[in-house]
């Protein structure tokens, strides 16, 4: 129905695509740029004792030793996402300090809920909704603490996610792997990257991954497929312009999930396999990524980038929505489950367009480096949805559940009533940055950013545009190589909700804020076998909306005010260990304290209980250790997570859980090993996090086996 109105849309936005990467191109021809832009060059890795050691990340706007940041930083390479069989995001969280899971890709981020990730620094995720973000052509994962508003704008104060994808390399290098476990898993995967021509000035890589999997909940299954290639050009001396296309294919059976319902022990009602869904609901993902980035330099010591991000994305949807619980033989005990089908589709297209340039040099005699950019974001969003009420669906029995009673083509949809939404958000920021080093061992870093931001609904014809300040500042003491201390403040805003600035409600509203003090220490010593670091910080996230019982109800609308405060208060702690030359040992822990520190009698917040918010742990750790044995060209590698109890939305106790997991890896040569991958080892049952009563908490995974059989060249 918006078929018109989509292509007129789609035809604009890539024009805009078109003409942001010609100009990326124009001042190539006479730029330079340092050499070594290598993935290989930016994480050290080879034997045992740095596998899982970086000493640079891009994720503070341009390559950076994790020492001179002053806020925590933890970056996951290549070889510690090979090592755990990671396939998505939601397998890496036990390696973060302050993350644990809230719902398919949100987590709770030191304390709040949230879901922002980047690509190379630009904004930009295809994996809109309810899809989880794969991890095959990316490189490592950078995830950058606290509030990151003068970095990268509008977003949560928790902090970020940045995913560095894989580029083409100027050696040859080739890979491919197969995979089978349990749950019916199988599948494939390999890439291909080097030069195409003699000269070596242009560089490609082509990649495939596909995975098929039924995982343990009723009715589900699972395929992926992951088509990704680029081109690299050499301009000029030494200069980059990087391309990259990819495109995502998702087809979910029955996978649009939701929970498993608790009792107020938090213990399941039903078998962790328990769905709503029947096995002709489904959740189809499609989408395409292009982007480029130009990098070079202007002169020795002056370097830029340009960039440009576009994805078009697809979301097809039916499933079955919990609506409530029922007792159907009056006993006093639920026993069913009611059902609501709900038929959806999403699209949303995005653009960002983006520029930063880094200047290193002296000032007054002193070394200094200069951060100044700017970024555009637009995104437009279609989404049409209808119901069929539970009334109409039969119950869903939770010990004994008989599906095939239900789904779509037991109703005639087009007889439903149709809701639809069309909106579209725009973000423009420019930032400045100063660092200044006073002595060898004193760092100042000051920065500040402006955002001017506007949100439409296209179909009210209404909207609301704003522009807020972001700050950041802090101080780094090197007593010596390797060491570091450092005190920061960060902050961070976020635009209200489209439909809370309703002026019948109050509005137009503030944005919410988010500002944060750290203070902690990094450390890089005994030649790298020792790296890690330990925070402790404070965030404030201001200006929630609360109904304001002192409002105007004469209208008919209940009338909103920002009078809400939560304070997030936490102590994190990361470390990297070469033990032995054949032994690494990494470990986290997190503990977290996030309240509401500020109300009105009766106001409630979303994802907030009494005091205490939802699906945030006060203790959180995690523990990997790998150790090889070259004698029988074998390694052994073992896993720990602990999750302490939390509360769900509604107040349901979401009970603590440790899990453990292993990998054992055999090298037949340099080139080809296979790896025998075992998650969740003692079958522990329990809840990965908790939502609603109606919907129940989200069961983690039982144990998962699987073996991968990989070959490198």
């Amino acid at each position: 129905m918006f078929e018109n109105h989509h292509q007129r849309r789609l035809a604009r936005i890539l024009g805009l695509s078109v003409a942001a990467s010609a100009l990326l191109a124009t001042p190539a021809l006479s730029a330079t740029y340092a050499a070594g832009d290598d993935v290989e060059e930016i994480i050290v890795s080879g034997r045992a004792q740095t596998l899982y050691r970086v000493s640079e990340t891009s994720v503070v706007r341009g390559a950076a030793d994790p020492l001179d940041i002053p806020q925590s930083v933890t970056v996951l390479n290549a070889a510690l996402i090979a090592d755990q069989g990671a396939r998505d995001m939601t397998d890496l969280y036990r390696n973060i300090a302050g993350i644990s899971t809230f719902s398919y890709s949100g987590v709770t981020f030191r304390g709040f809920r949230q879901d922002q990730v980047f690509y190379d620094n630009l904004r930009g995720n295809p994996f809109i909704a309810f899809s989880v973000p794969k991890l095959f052509n990316i490189e490592r994962v950078e995830v950058l603490k606290g509030p990151a508003g003068m970095l990268y704008g509008p977003g949560e104060p928790g902090g970020l996610i940045n995913y560095v994808t894989k580029v083409p390399t100027e050696e040859l290098a080739a890979s491919a792997s197969l995979t089978g476990g349990n749950y019916d898993r199988y599948g494939a995967a390999g890439d291909v990257s080097g030069a195409l021509n003699k000269s070596e000035t242009i560089l490609g890589r082509v990649g495939a991954f596909y995975e098929s999997m039924k995982p343990f909940r009723n009715n589900t299954k699972d395929t992926s497929l992951i088509l990704d290639g680029g081109l690299t050009f050499k301009l000029g001396e030494s200069a980059r312009l990087i391309t990259q296309v990819s495109h995502y294919d998702q087809d979910m059976q029955a996978a649009r999930l939701r929970g498993v319902p608790v009792d107020d022990n938090g213990d399941f009602l039903a078998d962790r396999g328990w769905n709503t869904n029947e096995a002709s609901d489904f959740l189809d993902l499609k989408a395409t990524v292009l982007q480029s980035r130009l990098l070079g330099e202007v002169s020795d010591g002056w370097s830029y980038e340009l960039a440009v991000r576009y994805f078009d994305a697809n979301e097809r949807q039916q499933y079955h929505e919990a609506r409530g619980l029922v007792d159907t033989d009056d006993d006093g005990v639920v026993d069913a489950s009611r059902r609501e089908l709900r038929d959806q589709e999403r699209n949303t297209m995005g653009l960002t367009i983006a520029a930063s340039s880094v200047i290193n040099k002296p000032l007054f005699g002193l070394d200094n480096t200069i951060l100044v950019g700017g970024d555009y974001y637009r995104e437009d969003s279609d989404f049409w949805g209808r119901t069929v009420p539970n009334v109409e669906i039969p119950l869903l029995s939770l010990n004994n559940p008989v599906y095939g009673q239900s789904g779509a083509s037991f109703y005639d949809l087009d007889s439903y009533t149709l809701r639809s939404t069309e909106s579209r958000l725009t973000r423009t920021g420019i930032y400045l940055q100063d660092q200044l080093s006073l002595t060898d061992n004193l760092i100042l870093i000051a920065g500040v950013r402006y955002d001017d931001f506007k949100d439409e609904d296209l179909l009210g014809d209404s909207g609301f545009s704003d522009g807020d300040w972001a700050l950041r500042g802090g101080v780094i003491y090197k007593p010596v190589d390797g060491l570091s201390f450092y005190a920061s403040w960060s902050e961070s805003f976020e635009p209200q909700s489209i439909s809370s600035q309703s002026e019948l409600a109050g509005g137009p509203f503030s944005p919410m804020t988010g500002s944060q003090i750290e203070g902690g220490v990094k450390f890089d010593l005994f030649n790298g076998r020792l790296q890690g670091g330990a925070a402790i910080y404070q965030i404030k996230r201001q200006n929630m909306l609360q109904v304001d019982p002192n409002g105007d109800e004469s209208d008919g609308v209940a009338d909103f005010s920002t009078i809400g405060e939560v304070t997030s208060e936490g102590f994190e702690v990361e470390l990297v260990a070469d033990l032995t030359d054949a032994w690494v040992l990494t470990a986290n822990y997190g503990y977290n304290d996030a309240r509401i520190t500020r109300t009105v009698p009766g106001g409630t917040f979303t994802n907030a209980v009494g005091d205490r918010f939802a699906n945030a742990p006060k203790h959180q750790a995690g523990l990997w250790t790998r150790y090889e044995v070259a004698s029988i060209n074998t390694t052994f590698a073992a896993g720990m997570e602990y999750v302490g109890e939390r509360v769900s939305i509604e107040g349901q106790p979401v009970n603590p859980y440790t899990i453990f997991d292993a990998s054992i890896i055999y090298k037949f040569s340099e080139e080809l090993d296979v790896m025998l991958r075992a998650d969740n080892i003692f079958d522990k049952k329990y809840a990965a996090s908790g939502f609603i009563a109606r919907t129940g908490h989200f069961p983690g995974e039982p144990r998962t086996v699987f073996v991968e059989l990989r070959w490198k060249l």
